[in-house]
């Protein structure tokens, strides 16, 4: 086994705005693994919301040893023994599972979505990002996203309203709002009983995520759908969240990668909660590993590799906005060697 990395900058079309952080630029950090002649990809995009970092994740990872990964088809024990070395660094194991499930799928000669079990054809419609901005640029943002029948719009901060009269003034598209912990109750409530008149298919995470009573409260004075997405980490997470979400948002990076997310949408279904496979921002890499197991779930908010200009891979693609996985074997992801190549021959290995 042989293992090397890449810090990547993701250089983002618009400044990326949500309730609690502006960013221009989002860092990730490329593993690939060789193993008996094969190499698997995977990715880390952490968030400073959880306390990781790019830097924080690529240190883990640089002090993995090649040999806790082996025999690398032991997915399980293999991912038991490096979530304990990697020290909570979910996105760094989320990396580390995608490559080894993009290993798994490359010796078996066949797509993981087909190793899975699962039908391609019945990939859920993307929805496309439209981050907090001034009404002209969110006007751009609408134009770029003409092939999307689903927005989701970003909300939290003291122009709500007129984002999505903006919105709502060019187009009559399904949105799905998403506050990122950012409203009060009442102001969860004021905002809910408006937006109720506005074709909104729900509403994540209103609430700060230590805020369950408050989202219990919101969930019986509104129609909309309220979602989790800060609140909900891993499967254990699960069972204190059913009864006041009606779903949850699964994220590869919040998760530790594709094995947990499968575990957590078990629970999910075992308590009857609806499910959005959701990402960060972050390349094909990681959008494409999310993609395989969106024939699972209701809907899908995998967007970050559309959002950014300097993909350095290529994988699944958005075709009116629903989701098309490749069949390659594996991810079935091709890495683009002017960005990427080069990077990872050159990394610690």
């Amino acid at each position: 086994m042989r293992i090397s990395l890449a810090r990547i900058r993701l250089e983002l079309a618009h400044t990326f705005r949500i309730a609690r952080s502006a960013d221009q630029y989002r860092e990730s950090v490329i593993v690939r693994l060789e193993d008996g002649g094969l190499d698997g990809l995977g990715e880390a995009a952490p968030s400073p919301r959880y306390g990781q970092s790019a830097e924080s994740a690529e240190r883990a990872l640089a002090s993995l040893d090649a040999a806790a990964l082996e025999p690398a088809e032991q997915i399980e024990d293999v991912l038991g023994r490096a979530a304990a070395l990697l020290k909570g660094e979910k996105a760094a194991l989320a990396a580390v599972d995608m490559a080894l499930h993009d290993l798994l799928g490359k010796r078996l000669g066949s797509p993981l979505y087909a190793v899975l079990g699962l039908d391609p054809g019945k990939t859920p419609v993307t929805s496309y990002t439209i981050g907090i901005d001034a009404p002209e640029i969110i006007a751009d943002k609408i134009a770029e996203a003409e092939d999307f029948p689903v927005l989701k719009v970003k909300m939290g901060l003291d122009n709500d309203r007129e984002i999505m009269e903006t919105v709502r003034r060019l187009t009559d598209r399904r949105v799905r709002i998403d506050a990122n912990e950012g409203w009060t109750r009442e102001e969860a409530l004021e905002k809910a009983l408006w937006l109720e008149t506005q074709n909104v298919e729900l509403i994540e995470q209103p609430l700060p995520a230590a805020d369950l009573e408050g989202a219990r409260w919101l969930a019986a004075r509104t129609s909309i759908p309220i979602f989790a997405d800060e609140s909900v980490h891993v499967a254990s997470d699960i069972p204190r969240l059913a009864g006041i979400y009606r779903g949850i948002n699964i994220k590869l990076m919040k998760c530790g990668g594709i094995h947990e997310a499968l575990r957590m949408i078990h629970a999910a279904r075992e308590r009857g909660m609806e499910i959005m496979l959701g990402c960060m921002i972050e390349s094909s890499i990681g959008i494409t590993a999310a993609a395989q197991l969106s024939p699972l779930v209701d809907y899908a908010d995998l967007d970050g590799n559309i959002l950014i200009g300097n993909d350095p891979a290529s994988g699944v693609k958005a075709r009116e906005g629903k989701l098309a996985l490749p069949d390659g074997p594996g991810l079935g992801v091709t890495i683009v060697e002017s960005r990427l190549s080069k990077s990872l021959k050159r990394a610690r290995a």
